[in-house]
C-alpha cells in the first residue's frame, strides 16, 4: 500500500470516506491535465482552479457515490475554461487595415437612354456608355447655363405715395410688377405725417423686401409733396449708404419689367424715354432724350413751357448710381452738399434741377433700351379727388339692394 501512495500525484494523497478522490489517475479529465502539452504555468493554473472548485462544490455529492455527474461536472468546467482562454487569446498577426489600399473599379454598364437635366429624355446610341466624370461635368455645364451666376446690381424704387381713392389700386398694381423683378431689389415706401394701416397691409403682402418711411416734413402745398417724401427717400440712402441704382417710381404710373432690367446696366446716370397721357387733352407726350447708341445726342418735348429746361427728362424717366449721394469723391463731384429734390422751383422743373446736380452734361449720361427708341414706361395723369370710397375699401356693412331676385 504504501508502494502504491509513492505512484499517486502528491495532491491527490489524501483518502475520502467513500475511498476515492476527486480525480483518480484512470480519469481522462487527468490525463489531459497530465499530459506533456499541458505542462505550461497556465494549464497548472487551470488544473488547481478544476480541483479547488471541484473539492468545495462537488465534496458532498462523493460522499452518497455519484462519481458519474462528478467527472461529467468536471469535464464541462475544463472544456469552458479552456475555451475562453482559447477565444482571448490572438491566433494570429492583426495587421492594420487603414495601412492597406483599397481600390474598387466601376464598370459603367451600356445604356441607350440618358435623363436630361432639364428633365427630358436624350436617346442614346445602344452602344453607348455613359462615364459618370463626364456626366458630372456635363450636369455642372448645364447648371451654370440655366442659372445666372452674375451678381446683378441692387434696384433701389422710390414711391411717394398719400391717401387718395385708387391709393390700394396702384400700389397693389406696383407691388405685383416689382414682385416679378429679379432681385436684389428694395421697395422705399414714403407716406406723409403718419404711417398709415392700409398702406402696411399693402406692403406685406407684396411679397417685395421693402421700407415703410414717413415724412415729418411741414408742407401746406400739394404739389411740393413728392418733393420732400422723396428727398425722406434720399436721406434714408445716404445715412445707410445703400449701394444700387435709386429710381423714382411713383405709384400712377405703367412700367415694363424690361425697364427694371434695362436699369442694372446703368454705370453712374441712364435716362430713357416717357409717354405721358393727359386724359384731360386727349393727347399723348414723348418727353426724353434723343440717342444715336447709348450716346445722347439731344432732347424730345411737347410741352412749349418746358423748352427752357436743361434737362428735358420726367421724373420717372432716369435712374442713377447711389453712391453719387454718399460718396461723390468717388465720380470726382463736389462735395458742397447733399444731393436733394428743390422746393423752390417752380412746377415740372424738379427734374432737371436735381439733375443738374448729378450730372455736369450729356456726356455723363447713358441712354438706356436700343437708340432710346422703345417706350418702357407710361405716366398717367388721372384726376380721382372728388371719388367717394369706403375707408380701407372695406364696407361695413352690407349694401342695399338695388336689383332683387327674379323668382
Amino acid at each position: 500500500m504504501a508502494s502504491f501512495r509513492r505512484t499517486l500525484s502528491p495532491y491527490e494523497d489524501r483518502s475520502y470516506p467513500n475511498g476515492g478522490s476527486p480525480f483518480s489517475v484512470s480519469s481522462p479529465s487527468h490525463k489531459i491535465l497530465s499530459n506533456s502539452k499541458w505542462s505550461s504555468p497556465l494549464s497548472t493554473i487551470v488544473a488547481r482552479i478544476c480541483r479547488f472548485v471541484a473539492g468545495v462544490f462537488i465534496q458532498q455529492y462523493s460522499r452518497k457515490g455519484h462519481q458519474t455527474w462528478k467527472r461529467s461536472f468536471c469535464r464541462f468546467l475544463l472544456l469552458f475554461l479552456l475555451g475562453f482562454l482559447l477565444g482571448m487569446a490572438p491566433f494570429g498577426e492583426v495587421t492594420d487595415i487603414q495601412s492597406h489600399d483599397f481600390s474598387f473599379e466601376f464598370k459603367p454598364q451600356p445604356v441607350n437612354v440618358q435623363e436630361d437635366v432639364n428633365g427630358g429624355v436624350v436617346a442614346r446610341p445602344g452602344n453607348f456608355v455613359v462615364d459618370t466624370v463626364e456626366l458630372g461635368i456635363e450636369r455642372r455645364l448645364n447648371m451654370k447655363e440655366r442659372f445666372d451666376f452674375i451678381p446683378r446690381k441692387q434696384l433701389i424704387v422710390v414711391t411717394p405715395t398719400y391717401n387718395r381713392a385708387l391709393q390700394a389700386f396702384y400700389l397693389n398694381r406696383l407691388g405685383q410688377v416689382l414682385r416679378l423683378v429679379p432681385p436684389p431689389l428694395v421697395w422705399i415706401v414714403v407716406e406723409m405725417n403718419s404711417a398709415s394701416m392700409e398702406t402696411a397691409d399693402i406692403l406685406q403682402k407684396a411679397g417685395v423686401m421693402y421700407r415703410h418711411l414717413v415724412c415729418m416734413k411741414n408742407s401746406t402745398n400739394i404739389k411740393d409733396r413728392g418733393v420732400h417724401q422723396r428727398n425722406t427717400a434720399l436721406e434714408q440712402i445716404e445715412h445707410h449708404k445703400l449701394d444700387g441704382i435709386v429710381y423714382f417710381a411713383d405709384d400712377d404710373n405703367i412700367y415694363s419689367l424690361e425697364l427694371f432690367e434695362s436699369m442694372r446696366e446703368i454705370s453712374r446716370f441712364g435716362t430713357w424715354p416717357v409717354a405721358m397721357l393727359v386724359q384731360s387733352k386727349n393727347k399723348a407726350i414723348l418727353e426724353g432724350p434723343v440717342c444715336n447708341g447709348s450716346q445722347i445726342i439731344g432732347w424730345h418735348t411737347n410741352e412749349k413751357s418746358k423748352r427752357l429746361r436743361r434737362f428735358h427728362v420726367d421724373m420717372s424717366g432716369f435712374a442713377f448710381n447711389s453712391t453719387i449721394l454718399w460718396d461723390p469723391k468717388r465720380w470726382h463731384q463736389p462735395t458742397s452738399g447733399p444731393i436733394r429734390q428743390l422746393d423752390s422751383v417752380k412746377e415740372g422743373f424738379q427734374e432737371t434741377t436735381f439733375i443738374e446736380q448729378v450730372v455736369e452734361d450729356e456726356s455723363q449720361m447713358e441712354g438706356t433700351s436700343p437708340g432710346c427708341l422703345k417706350i418702357m414706361n407710361w405716366h398717367l395723369h388721372l384726376e380721382t379727388r372728388k371719388l367717394v370710397y369706403p375707408r380701407g375699401w372695406q364696407f361695413q356693412k352690407n349694401l342695399d339692394v338695388v336689383l332683387p331676385l327674379i323668382k
